[in-house]
């Protein structure tokens, strides 16, 4: 029999590090991921490497770095000719599937009529919704048009007598009522996942004579990423104790210090002409951003009702003990601090640092608390490592795998992260945006390469990236080192491979 493990890895898009009880966050109900960081290994310090989708998720379904992959931006594809973690699982008898979201190519109707184009990644089953509502990416439209049959969300709600109901803005401004729990996308994502793990479980049993290849199943969840519009009962709920929820973390007159790109942004999110005053801060009351930050919290709740679901189907069948669990993030959201809401080209903590927890019972660290700097490129040769016992050529990550079992000191781990944003979002509008980042633990860099501008923090000190000391002349030894330290993470991002021109 094949002991291999089974390999589940849920994705949550746009979710800050801070939003989870296992991380601290009082104002948030989520019990379920509290216990698995509890039975787990809880990473304090795990950074993504890009701070947008599309960048994001080539990095770490590759191991490789975001500007290696050529997959630098939302909006361009990947090349033929990268590895998903999938591919490579299933070139040694994994199965593989996919739930949710996948956003490594574009995904509006004029780039393909079905749904995202894919490369050869792996997925023998597929079950993509790029997004709930379905525009623009091959989903059902609102009215008349044309119907795009990729969505199988849509198809879902469609063959159940439904159809999505587009949020009712003005209701509460900034906030929308989603669709009910039993409805929503987050649990559509789940009842996939959920019907294969029956499935295959059932399958071992009837057929024991069979030698039933182990599974990866990766769960992209579109949630808590903007709109956000939970179902109406989670979001009542946090309604209940808004006023207790605390505002975002902004100084007045921290734009002092700051640079072009969150300036416009302040005043517009995206810096988007076509959408002016898009959650401009300046025009938000102190309701708004507690009213968006009881939805975000309301759809994490969610996230974490699903995820208990998948948890006690792991445990019906008898699959917990042989499955290794991986919850984490593609990258996180401003929620209003630093005057900014969603994402763009910016570094700041509610941004780059991401929730990841680990689990495989018996096997790794129970209740750890991990302190180590992390980067999500390290989950694919982790996840090889354990899987295959070795690592394909071209991973640029470094594997976790002796941590988690409790064989190496954390420690020595690494000594920095780095993150990069290349004009991630070609539709933010000029100047453009190309900026690298590098965190020691202590000091975090991050230099504007476009408009010449940088930020450095000291987070012992400054933990909420307040002050930014890039001209502070007390400080000039201290940046000196950071540049320097940027510049050899930049050079590590080359990638160890030959470039394969005849594939393309």
């Amino acid at each position: 029999m094949d002991r291999r493990p089974n390999i589940l890895l849920i994705l949550s898009d746009q979710q800050r590090r801070d939003s989870l009880g296992a991380y601290g966050c009082q104002d948030v109900s989520t019990p379920n991921l509290d216990a698995l960081a509890a039975e787990g290994t809880r990473y304090d310090h795990a950074y993504c490497n890009a701070p947008v989708c599309t960048p994001s998720r080539a990095s770490f379904l590759t191991g490789r770095y975001p500007r290696t992959t050529r997959c630098r931006a939302n909006g361009q594809s990947m090349p033929p000719y990268e590895r998903l973690v999938s591919r490579v699982l299933a070139d040694h008898g994994y199965y593989c599937s996919l739930a949710g979201k996948l956003h490594l190519a574009p995904c509006g109707p004029t780039a393909c009529p079905i749904y995202e184009k894919r490369i050869d990644d792996g997925f023998v089953e597929f079950h993509w919704a790029h997004n709930p509502s379905g525009i623009g990416n091959a989903g059902l439209p609102e009215s008349g048009g044309t119907y795009w049959s990729g969505n199988e969300y849509s198809h879902w709600l469609f063959k159940r007598g439904k159809k999505y109901q587009y949020p009712n803005y003005d209701e509460m401004g900034y906030v929308k009522v989603g669709m009910d729990e039993e409805d929503h996308c987050t649990k559509w994502c789940v009842d996939q996942a959920i019907d294969w793990i029956r499935y295959s479980a059932e399958e071992k049993r009837q057929m024991p004579q069979f030698n039933s290849p182990p599974w990866f199943y990766n769960i992209n969840i579109f949630d808590p990423h903007h709109a956000f519009d939970p179902p109406r009962r989670l979001l009542e709920k946090y309604l209940e104790r808004v006023d207790r929820l605390p505002l975002p973390k902004y100084l007045p007159g921290e734009w002092a210090e700051k640079t072009v790109f969150q300036k416009l942004d302040h005043a517009n999110a995206y810096n988007n002409t076509a959408t002016p005053h898009h959650f401009c801060f300046d025009e938000m009351s102190d309701g708004d951003h507690r009213l968006i930050k009881a939805a975000y919290y309301a759809m994490i709740e969610l996230i974490d009702i699903q995820f208990g679901r998948l948890m006690d189907a792991l445990a019906e069948t008898g699959e917990i003990d042989n499955t290794i669990v991986i919850f984490t993030a593609d990258h996180g959201e401003m929620l209003g601090d630093h005057g900014i809401y969603l994402k763009g080209p910016y570094f700041y903590e509610g941004m780059a640092h991401v929730p990841l927890i680990m689990s495989w019972k018996g096997h790794f660290l129970e209740g750890a608390r991990l302190s180590t700097l992390t980067e999500l490129t390290d989950l694919v040769p982790t996840i090889e490592e354990f899987c295959l016992g070795e690592i394909e050529p071209g991973v640029q990550g470094r594997s976790l795998a002796d941590i988690l079992t409790g064989d190496r000191d954390p420690a020595g781990h690494r000594d920095s992260v780095y993150c990069e944003y290349y004009e991630a979002m070609p539709w933010h509008t000029q100047p453009e945006a190309y900026a690298t980042m590098v965190y020691d633990g202590r000091y975090k860099l991050s230099r504007y390469h476009s408009s010449k501008e940088g930020e450095l923090y000291d987070l012992e000190r400054d933990p909420d990236e307040f002050h930014n000391l890039w001209d502070d002349p007390a400080h000039a030894q201290v940046k000196i080192r950071m540049l320097e330290l940027l510049a050899d993470r930049m050079a590590d991002t080359v990638d160890p491979l030959p470039l394969p021109t005849d594939k393309w």
